[in-house]
């Protein structure tokens, strides 16, 4: 210790972390500025793509003889991948440099760097099969970015018909309807008018007149909705509703339960203990009510229980599934078959999207079209009436 006064910059998460990294130095911090160009990119999600690229491209860099140093600052300086991805691998090189594991620098950056794949990297560093780790997380990565390409695909032309049903019925009602409002003044009069024609100008009037108020009820309705679904209630709720939801139910449900039997025969396979394993996996399958049938099952496994015993009690997992792991832990490789499973619950969940999909699509364009007719019948039945066909 010199007394002196010194000046710098540290890569910390926050100022308690880099107060605690000062006082490992033997520095006391008279004064803590965030840097705000540093807050910014522990903040940033990075692509899954990028962040697939980066795992597989580190592997393959590490089972060619670079050294990690070396693989990091290569990675750190390409074009390709985003600035945040850059910058925080260059961030990880330096605390990496300074003698911090891997996966314990790369827990630094949540947003970035998630749980799973955190523990991953630690079972591999410690287990010394790194280069393995970091290929099975790329290709988890990938293979999920694959899966959320599928259902994005597969909803985006039921989603396109909807959207144009809207605009079309719309300026329908707006532009179009209202030019008949004097031609029917007179039947209105005498009350001549069909009662489908009169919603029609009514319905019209009011979209007209009130759109502005309209428009504002949907909004308050979203926020009103988006801030329940924020609450545990709300979520909880929501998820519910998914896998009881006619249809479609099942496709949420097996959707789930595959990232969840993934992600946990993925860390199992990386030599992450189970119960830690199940922790990680349980945040995974992105379901309130699955998550909370694991932690229950993880709460009876650490008294001796078996994994499929508990989740075949909560109900909510396919008895297919149950069996499966059931079998499995007879015979040592829960692993290997969790992977298995979730490759055959997603082959068999998209071959059920699709028939859903398609089964939609009819759906609403007949949605569509019946809403078209009752606009052109409700400003025909006067004229018909009128030159008296009937």
């Amino acid at each position: 210790m010199t007394g002196k006064s010194m000046a710098g910059t540290i890569a910390a998460a926050n100022a308690r972390d880099a107060a605690s990294q000062l006082g490992a130095r033997s520095l006391f911090p008279i004064s803590i500025t965030v840097n705000k160009g540093s807050q910014v990119k522990l903040t940033r999600r990075v692509a899954g793509g990028q962040m697939a690229s980066f795992y597989t491209q580190l592997s393959s860099l590490l089972r060619s003889g670079v050294p990690m140093l070396r693989s990091l600052t290569v990675l750190s300086n390409q074009s390709g991948a985003s600035r945040t991805l850059r910058n925080a691998i260059s961030e990880i090189k330096g605390r990496v440099e300074e003698g911090e594991a891997l996966g314990e620098a790369m827990a630094r950056y949540p947003r970035i760097f998630n749980e799973m794949s955190v523990n991953m990297v630690r079972a591999g560093s410690e287990g010394g099969f790194l280069e393995d780790a970091l290929e099975r997380v790329g290709g988890f990565i990938e293979q999920q970015e694959e899966m959320k390409g599928k259902t994005m695909g597969a909803l985006a032309y039921p989603v396109f018909v909807m959207s144009v049903g809207i605009i079309v019925v719309t300026v329908l009602l707006v532009l179009f309807v209202p030019q008949f409002e004097s031609i029917f003044d007179g039947m209105r009069k005498k009350s001549t008018l069909p009662q489908a024609t009169e919603i029609l100008l009514g319905l019209s009037a009011v979209v007209k007149v009130w759109w502005w108020a309209i428009l504002g009820v949907i909004a308050v309705i979203v926020l009103v909705l988006n801030q329940y679904l924020k609450t545990d209630n709300g979520k909880r709720n929501a998820d519910m509703l998914k896998i009881k939801t006619p249809l479609i139910g099942s496709v949420f449900l097996n959707l789930a339960v595959s990232r969840f039997c993934r992600v946990l025969g993925t860390l199992l396979q990386n030599g992450v203990p189970l119960l830690r394993s199940l922790e990680i996996s349980r945040h995974a399958a992105g379901n309130v009510i699955l998550s909370e049938s694991i932690v229950a099952a993880s709460e009876e496994i650490s008294a001796g229980e078996r994994l499929a015993k508990q989740l075949d009690k909560s109900g909510h997992f396919p008895q297919t599934v149950v069996e499966m792991i059931s079998v499995a832990e007879e015979s040592n490789s829960l692993d290997n078959v969790l992977v298995t499973i979730a490759d055959n619950l997603e082959k068999t969940t998209f071959r059920r999207l699709e028939t859903v999909v398609r089964l939609l699509e009819p759906i609403m364009l007949l949605v569509l079209a019946g809403m078209v007719m009752f606009v052109v019948m409700a400003l025909m039945l006067p004229i018909i009436s009128g030159s008296s066909v009937f």
